[in-house]
């Protein structure tokens, strides 16, 4: 929590005046040619400027850099490194030949992200839960929250291991207990001043900095790289990560090789374990695989546990839902709630197991403090199932970037962008895999939280060339 409250500094502002633009900031192509050759780095220096055109003398800007050639379906992300005195330089791998177009986009400026990250701090209230209750005859709905402030009889729905907990008003002559069903709804509750706010209306988010700049021609010049290793469990990957070419994603710093998921998957458990955008793995299977077969566990609705079996190559996978907070305005059944910390425990674990783990979502609309606790405990439960089964195999797969203007102060890419940084952060020493989605669907240029299925394909790709 320190080092992320001294990466995000309060930024008061005066006036909107005062605040970073896109339109009177500078780029400059540092060292121009007229022509570059793939493989080669190429570097952008942004100076980042106010609306009356002053310098300005500090960073903190959330931007987003890409490079594309949409006639060859093509794309890759920039680094942004920031100076943290007005200045930034963005290198690009020029990974493929032919003419390339660089976007450089200012997100939020600095005062917006600060307003972002203060808001966030205040309150769970953004987003409300109704639990429904039924016993016998009697039926109940009551409000549920992460944290009450009020004096009400509560149920407690608590991990006792470790001490993560959920609460909704008692039902009268209702058992806790009898908890079976939930769903929420956004509040009109938000914790920016009215000045904040302007700062995230539509015009203002997500402003291209770079105007009329020129296409950048990349040539083959023939020079030879060594062919990197197979990609595998455990690697490192770079900034960026990889590159989409021809509609493939392409890792950076190892190489994949063509396989065939059935012959791969053959005689293992798979765990999928997350939200919705690692349901997507499991729909992708399904469709894949005709063998595949989906097993009933009379369970209906939004949310529910899937299980899918193909019993003559033994191949087992499923997907189970995180605990609390799950939000959906549809209603979903809680009677097998559980927290991944707990499925993971559970788990034997050994060579044919794979664990795949996706979260973040969710967790964005509340203090960042709550996500925290439930990556650590996740990732102590990892060591635990290390421990006992080391050739378990357990893959991370971050966050998804998603649509651009909804919902900001809720469910906006700063909020996924910080979480992604923690994920990385606090699994950073233990061997296992990550698939990083941010990275990807960058480089895809899809701002959908839900990417279509080329894109899940090449998210699978590379699972299977880590397992197999």
């Amino acid at each position: 929590m320190k080092q992320l409250d001294q990466l995000i500094p309060p930024r008061p502002f005066p006036h909107m005046n005062s605040t970073t633009s896109a339109t009177h900031s500078t780029v400059t192509l540092l060292n121009p040619r007229d022509t570059y050759c793939a493989g080669e780095h190429l570097d952008l220096l942004l100076e980042v400027r106010d609306h009356l055109g002053r310098r300005k003398e500090y960073g903190g800007d959330f931007l987003r850099a890409r490079m594309s050639s949409p006639a060859l379906r093509a794309g890759a992300s920039g680094e942004v490194t920031d100076f943290h005195n007005g200045s930034y330089l963005i290198p690009f791998t020029l990974f493929w030949e032919g003419p390339v177009s660089l976007s450089l986009v200012l997100i939020h400026p600095s005062e917006g992200v600060s307003a972002l990250w203060r808001a966030r701090s205040q309150g769970y209230n953004k987003v409300i839960f109704t639990a429904q209750f039924s016993n016998g005859t009697l039926h109940a709905n009551t409000e549920c929250r992460l944290v009450f402030n009020s004096n009400v009889e509560l149920c407690q729905y608590l991990d006792p291991q470790d001490q993560e907990a959920f609460y909704c008003v008692k039902p009268q002559h209702i058992p806790c207990a009898a908890l079976s069903h939930m769903h929420s709804k956004n509040m009109q509750v938000s914790y920016l001043s009215k000045q904040e706010s302007a700062l995230f209306e539509r015009s203002n988010v997500g402003v291209e900095i770079i105007e009329n700049f020129k296409t950048i021609h990349v040539s083959n010049c023939d020079s030879i790289s060594p062919e990197p290793e197979k990609c595998k469990l455990g690697m490192t990957s770079s900034v960026p990560s990889g590159y989409v070419w021809e509609d493939t994603w392409n890792p950076a710093s190892c190489s994949l090789t063509p396989i065939k998921m059935k012959e791969c998957l053959k005689g293992k458990f798979i765990y999928l374990l997350g939200d919705s955008t690692i349901r997507q793995w499991m729909e992708y299977f399904k469709e894949t695989i005709n063998t595949l077969k989906s097993v009933d566990l009379h369970i209906s609705g939004k949310f529910q546990h899937q299980l899918a079996v193909d019993l003559d190559s033994n191949i087992n996978i499923q997907w189970q839902k995180h605990s609390y907070p799950l939000i959906g305005s549809l209603t979903y059944s809680v009677k097998e709630m559980e927290y991944i910390a707990r499925v993971i425990d559970r788990i034997g674990g050994g060579q044919k197991t794979i664990i795949v783990i996706s979260l973040g979502q969710h967790f964005r609309p509340f203090p960042i403090d709550i996500f925290i606790r439930r990556v650590l405990n996740i990732r102590k439960s990892v060591q635990r199932l290390l421990w006992r089964s080391p050739d378990t195999m357990v893959i991370i797969k971050t966050e998804n970037i998603r649509e651009m203007y909804s919902d900001t102060e809720r469910f906006g890419d700063f909020h996924g962008y910080i979480q992604y940084l923690v994920l990385k952060d606090i699994f950073q020493d233990l061997h296992i895999g990550i698939i990083d989605a941010w990275d990807i669907s960058i480089a895809y240029g899809i701002n959908n939280v839900h990417p279509p299925p080329s894109v899940i394909r090449n998210q699978i790709n590379l699972f299977l060339n880590c397992i197999c």
